[in-house]
């Protein structure tokens, strides 16, 4: 109890400075952008420190390119027509939020079929579809009340798949370095790598869909 609590408070905390920073974009959400990718990138280095040259580049790309795409929602959504540059950002926010959080409760009340257990052994098939079922509501609803595209609404749910393979992508990287989280400095979460797993592919996805003229 005593950690879901600490998890909690950790994470309304994170989330209030995520909102705040989308609102007022422009150099503040910029600023705050670039030093959580150089945070996570000095986990990753850490993480994965004997692992080669190569790692260390695909990690400079990994942070990276999330990080670019979040700026380039913030800033070009407007000019594609999908609203206000902030309003998709939440979008994007609350999918993988409603996603992990969806997942978590689901996991633990449910139980039953592993879904990945030599990559993850805690994650379960019904968090999955509970945190699908989070995202497409809460993430859908938002879209619904800001007037977002409409397709949004299923995205919700396909960008909550993509938010879980992130996780399990870098829970087989924790698992292979032999170590249970990316850093220590977030009580009850770990590093930022384990926080923003799942936000680096659907903040690329939505990035990209808008680039192609898609979203």
């Amino acid at each position: 109890m005593k950690e879901l609590a600490t998890r909690t408070v950790v994470g309304v905390l994170l989330i209030a400075v995520a909102l705040g920073a989308a609102f007022l974009g422009g150099t503040i959400f910029a600023i705050m952008v670039a030093l959580i990718a150089t945070v996570m990138y000095v986990e990753w280095s850490r993480m994965l420190s004997n692992w080669g040259a190569a790692w260390k580049v695909y990690g400079f790309f990994y942070c990276l390119l999330p990080a670019v795409s979040l700026l380039w929602i913030r800033e070009q959504a407007e000019y594609a027509g999908i609203g206000r540059g902030s309003d998709l950002l939440i979008w994007v926010f609350l999918v993988v939020w409603s996603t992990d959080i969806g997942a978590y409760f689901a996991g633990r009340a449910i139980g039953g079929p592993k879904l990945a257990p030599s990559i993850s052994p805690n994650k379960t098939i019904a968090g999955l579809v509970g945190g699908v079922i989070s995202a497409a509501i809460l993430a859908g609803s938002w879209a619904v009340y800001m007037d977002l595209p409409s397709h949004l609404l299923w995205l919700a749910a396909l960008f909550a798949v993509a938010a879980q393979l992130g996780d399990l992508f870098e829970s087989g990287l924790k698992r292979r370095a032999g170590v249970k989280d990316s850093g220590t400095w977030l009580p009850g979460h770990g590093g930022l790598l384990d926080r923003l797993d799942g936000l680096v592919p659907v903040a690329m996805l939505t990035a990209g869909l808008m680039m192609v003229g898609w979203l």
